[in-house]
């Protein structure tokens, strides 16, 4: 069995890391709307996400230096609603199979760009909006 379709809790530790598609999609900001419950992405990108590699630069640190960032492994089931439609972590706990454009599935990192799934290119860091206006970068992630 190839290690992505195990459980989560299941994975070590470079298998959960591995399992990540690389699109920058849970580095965006977000906000609930508080009558629907509904998650509202914004194409406001967190101050640690490099913006070319679709990764966080302080990804060890990244707890510390932004409380309010998610460890998705220290998610419980219902928090995964906060992460997108397309996460390869949300789709196994939903015991949904990889996408074909999946890096894991693929073979290739930039299927996730071709796929229309990564951020790069398509958002602005947060230190050029002031966080009073984020709201009216919300977007369609999916």
């Amino acid at each position: 069995m190839d290690f992505w379709n195990m459980p989560l809790d299941m994975l070590s530790e470079e298998q959960w890391e591995a399992l990540c598609d690389g699109c920058g999609r849970c580095c965006l900001h977000r906000f609930e709307d508080e009558e629907t419950g509904e998650v509202l992405y914004t194409d406001v990108a967190c101050r640690l996400f490099d913006m070319d590699s679709c990764r966080c630069t302080r990804y060890a640190e990244r707890r510390r230096l932004v409380p309010e960032c998610l460890s998705v492994r220290l998610l419980s089931a219902d928090q995964y609603a906060w992460l997108p439609v397309t996460c390869a972590y949300r789709l196994r706990r939903e015991g949904k199979a990889l996408p074909a454009w999946h890096p894991l599935i693929s073979g290739d990192a930039a299927s996730v760009r071709e796929a229309g799934i990564s951020v790069r290119g398509r958002c602005v860091p947060e230190s050029e909006v002031a966080e009073e206006e984020w709201p009216e970068h919300i977007i369609a992630p999916d």
